[in-house]
């Protein structure tokens, strides 16, 4: 995975030892971005005309998926977890009913534009710059769907920082984020790289893009970590000291003055008991269960979620990680459709 991740470098590397124009190069990579913003604007324009067609709903969740592993800073397997939650979904394995009564199947609640084809924009030689903005003006392009909003499958994190930017300009102001996780991914710039998975939050923090930010599960956090929590006024809720912040956290009331509220849902805020397909296990966390309490009870107008760092490659045989992502994602549709 480490070489396929690779692949748009060696790419460009093969161009300039061949000595293509510059010109060329930018011309080809611009098409194959058109092509790629094409391609989620025409499925986002008829999954939108469905939905207005069949009329009642006042908010619908679009599935938007984001296969992009490369800015994990230890394994990437995330990239190819966006089928694997869809293939989950709608294994038959249970009903397309959701815990709070919604019907999947039904349009109005549930439509799926499809991946971002960022491995293609990458062997194109797109860099990350241009990658964020393809990704963020694929956002913009369910949400001008009325009343499509997103939910993405990721991928690391560094998702999230393309997306809440895109939720963000789209609707005109901050938001409030609701950030569940093992780890605060607020470094400034992990690794040196700025859009490193474990540097998303510092990103939208940065930009402006959130008023209020709550990270929930944490328990992998050093000093910077907490630094940069107070240097933003992040509200940090550490799993050390969950049973005393568990009523206030399965009671939460967000977005009051702002736009919406976005979730972002790292998969390893679970102890891996529940969920063992992650990238970085760290025991202690939530249970599934805590998990579903927070989201089932939360006041709030959910304008936009994700669902990362789900890694297929360390799931178990029968694909138990890949189902919990799915009934996150399931629920996570539920909260945002109305």
């Amino acid at each position: 995975m480490k070489n396929a991740g690779r692949m748009g470098i060696h790419y460009m590397q093969k161009l300039h030892a061949s000595n293509v124009p510059k010109e060329l190069v930018e011309k080809g990579q611009n098409r194959v971005i058109e092509a790629s913003l094409t391609l989620i604007r025409e499925r986002a324009k008829l999954k939108g005309e469905l939905v207005r067609a069949l009329g009642g709903a006042v908010a619908s969740t679009s599935l938007l998926g984001v296969p992009l592993g490369h800015n994990s800073s230890f394994l990437q397997g995330p990239a190819f977890a966006p089928p694997r939650i869809r293939e989950a979904m709608w294994c038959g394995s249970t009903n397309s009913t959701t815990e709070e009564g919604k019907e999947l199947d039904d349009p109005r609640i549930l439509t799926d534009v499809g991946d971002v084809p960022v491995q293609e924009l990458r062997d194109a030689g797109v860099d990350d710059d241009r990658l964020m903005s393809i990704i963020s003006e694929s956002v913009k392009l369910v949400m001008e769907e009325n009343p499509l909003r997103p939910l993405v499958l990721g991928g690391d994190h560094s998702i999230s920082y393309p997306v809440v930017r895109a939720v963000s300009e789209k609707l005109g102001g901050p938001i409030d984020i609701l950030h569940l996780d093992a780890h605060p991914d607020i470094y400034d710039a992990f690794e040196g790289n700025k859009y490193s998975h474990a540097s998303s939050f510092a990103r939208i923090m940065e930009g402006g893009y959130a008023r209020r930010l709550l990270q929930v599960g944490i328990r992998s956090i050093n000093k910077e970590g907490r630094e940069q929590g107070k240097r933003f006024g992040v509200e940090q809720y550490e799993m050390q000291t969950y049973s005393q912040d568990r009523q206030f956290l399965e009671n939460l009331k967000l977005g009051e003055g702002v736009k919406g509220v976005y979730i972002s849902v790292d998969v390893d805020c679970m102890d891996p008991a529940f969920a063992p397909g992650v990238s970085h296990i760290e025991p202690g966390g939530l249970s599934f269960r805590d998990v579903l309490n927070i989201l089932h009870n939360l006041q709030a107008d959910v304008v936009g979620a994700d669902v990362v760092e789900f890694n297929p490659q360390r799931d178990t045989v029968d694909g138990m990680t890949a189902m919990v992502a799915a009934k996150l994602v399931r629920e996570l549709t539920a909260k945002i459709s109305k």
